[in-house]
């Protein structure tokens, strides 16, 4: 039995079974918990307003009832969602290399190939349909979820609801949360709605929105199953690609020597994109394979495309290392996730699955 460490008759007032740094502890934890306990307040207290929302939207008032009794605030997806890049827009650039050796490694290439030999009637057939080559739908899948293996474990409909009371993306927090009842209306069942804190679920980690557009029956059971079958979650990510505008019969990119005379300077983008403007911003200037060939790059492990194909010249770790041409394709795979790495990573595993 623990003592009081004062005289309890003395200062009944102020005795506690607590020593001084414990008190401390208490002390500087206290504003803490106050601030949990307002934002599980504030949470309920808005949980009003995600209902009308949703059964203006066209939710049904059965799954309004259903869902949103049984959630509570969760402060882990906020506290994620502030660690993002987004939120600390001057934050260095780290190098490439490094995140290429983790996410273009043997065992992903080799899990890459087993499914792709595995799965190659499926693939062909949706390659024929869609004009997305077979790899890079591996590669997508690769890069998300390893082939199926992580897919997360958040309750999207909390982790949606809290992102959204938390109000920094607020919009897009509440269609996507409203798109989660949506898929419930439609029969999904409540406990597959799992996955990222930010509300990605399923083989190609498709957001809720996307997955009531773009979700694909590939095994024709009559059901778009992104969470157990290969085959949907494939020609889910092949439909995709066709939706954000995927040119058939062009590369995503390739590799390229620079020589040592181009001038940077005479190449430098001189326009600022509207979405994703840091990462478009480290491309150069648009030129035809013709032009760059003029400017004595050149391919390393593969012909030319046509003369006439568009691309831009990207260096992430600056000149001397390793550098792309890269064409319309390449933003296709931005459009997935705006991140030069990720793209590139999604293109070179491609290349090494297909080999």
């Amino acid at each position: 039995m623990r003592r009081p460490l004062c005289n309890s008759a003395r200062m009944p007032r102020t005795c506690s079974f607590l020593s001084g740094a414990g008190a401390l502890a208490l002390a500087v934890l206290a504003p803490f918990s106050s601030a949990a306990a307002q934002d599980a307040a504030g949470f309920q207290a808005y949980l009003p307003t995600l209902g009308a929302q949703a059964a203006a939207a066209g939710v049904s008032r059965r799954t309004i009832e259903a869902v949103l009794p049984s959630l509570t605030y969760n402060p882990r997806v906020v506290e994620l969602d502030r660690q993002q890049p987004e939120s600390r827009p001057n934050a260095p650039i780290p190098a490439f290399a490094p995140y290429r050796a983790r996410h273009v490694d043997a065992d992903r290439i080799t899990r890459g190939r087993a499914v792709y030999l595995r799965a190659r009637g499926r693939l062909s057939a949706i390659e024929q349909q869609t004009g997305v080559p077979e790899s890079i739908m591996v590669a997508i899948w690769g890069h998300e979820t390893n082939y199926g293996r992580v897919m997360g474990g958040f309750d999207l409909p909390r982790a949606l609801a809290s992102l959204a009371y938390e109000g920094r993306r607020r919009t897009l927090f509440t269609d996507e949360f409203i798109a989660t009842l949506k898929m419930i209306d439609r029969g999904v069942p409540r406990e597959k709605l799992v996955g990222s804190w930010a509300g990605a679920f399923g083989g190609p980690q498709f957001l809720p929105s996307v997955y009531l557009r773009l979700a694909r029956d590939g095994d024709g059971d009559g059901t778009a199953d992104i969470w157990n079958s290969d085959a949907d979650t494939l020609a889910s990510i092949g439909a995709y690609f066709v939706d954000a505008g995927w040119r058939p019969g062009v590369p995503w990119g390739f590799a390229v020597s620079v020589p040592a005379t181009l001038d940077r300077r005479l190449i430098a983008n001189r326009t600022t994109s509207p979405r994703c403007p840091r990462v478009q911003g480290r491309q150069s200037q648009w030129k035809t394979m013709a032009e760059w060939r003029a400017l004595g790059v050149v391919p390393q492990a593969r012909a030319w495309p046509g003369d006439d194909v568009l691309a831009t010249l990207l260096e992430p770790d600056g000149q001397g290392a390793a550098a792309y041409l890269l064409t319309g394709n390449y933003r296709v795979i931005l459009d997935y996730n705006c991140s030069n790495f990720y793209a590139l990573s999604v293109g070179l595993l491609a290349d090494a699955v297909e080999r």
